[in-house]
């Protein structure tokens, strides 16, 4: 990988975490929005509960949306590091240790906590 694709790869990973981000903050604060503005226009509590249902499942699906992008940010990371690409590799903010990508050649994402919970419950 050259400097300049993994700056490009960067750039882009970093908008879509931004993007995730801006999506899920607007997603929230709708979310904590309804139950006020039901209440100021008189709608009774069952007729806006699908769409309190509908942003909360979005808020949901977002959110695990950014988990697996943040696996992803460790794993690119991870081989940035093994290409010697350090200074990328570390980005503009601190984090915890990145993962090492797998022994197989093949680039994967890391489980999540939520995939770990699912596949495996205690």
């Amino acid at each position: 990988m050259t400097t300049s694709t993994a700056e490009a790869v960067a750039a882009k990973l970093f908008a879509a975490e931004a993007a995730l981000d801006a999506a899920l903050t607007e997603a929230a604060g709708l979310a904590a929005m309804l139950p006020q503005a039901r209440a100021t226009i008189y709608v009774a509590a069952t007729t806006g509960q699908s769409a309190f249902e509908g942003v909360a499942g979005c808020v949901s699906s977002l959110t695990e949306a950014r988990a697996r992008l943040v696996a992803t940010h460790r794993t690119l990371a991870a081989v940035a590091r093994m290409r010697g690409l350090d200074t990328l590799a570390a980005g503009p903010m601190d984090k915890p240790e990145d993962e090492t990508p797998p022994a197989t050649g093949h680039l994967s994402h890391p489980r999540t906590e939520h995939d770990k919970q699912t596949m495996n419950p205690a």
